[in-house]
């Protein structure tokens, strides 16, 4: 039987919880529907995060993203909604997720959600990138 759209996120116990290391994901087809107008909007998710306990298995993840395939939701609302679920199911030490969506009226919107656990500083290192908006290497 094929599978089908599900918001299940499954997940695995973390293999290094000992580390802080980035999870790094491109999710190239994401689409919902423009609540206004019914119009699908396509966007390009990235997904970055430093796993605490868990980790997010990634059928489950192609599942829980098709799920909001014919669903209205304003850009905003949804990128959130979805940062919340993944930080619920994983708990991570860090996570942002970012929605690069497609020019719609000729405005490219691109909603970038954060969350880091209390308490959690990033270890000092290259990848700058990684840093929460609240810190940065000058401060």
């Amino acid at each position: 039987m094929p599978a089908k759209p599900n918001r299940q996120l499954e997940t695995f116990a973390n293999p290094a919880p000992r580390r802080d290391y980035r999870i790094h994901m491109e999710i190239p087809e994401f689409t919902c529907l423009c609540p206004k107008t019914g119009q699908p909007d396509f966007a390009t998710l990235v997904l970055d995060y430093v796993p605490d306990k868990l980790c997010v298995e990634l059928k489950s993840l192609k599942l829980y993203i098709w799920s909001f395939r014919n669903e209205g939701a304003f850009h905003e609302a949804v990128a959130n909604r979805m940062l919340d679920d993944l930080v619920g199911a994983t708990r991570p030490r860090f996570m942002r997720l970012t929605a690069r969506f497609y020019v719609r009226g000729g405005i490219f919107t691109t909603v970038v959600a954060e969350h880091a656990k209390p308490g959690w500083k990033p270890r000092p290192g290259p990848d700058l990138a990684m840093l929460p908006a609240s810190a940065s290497p000058d401060s």
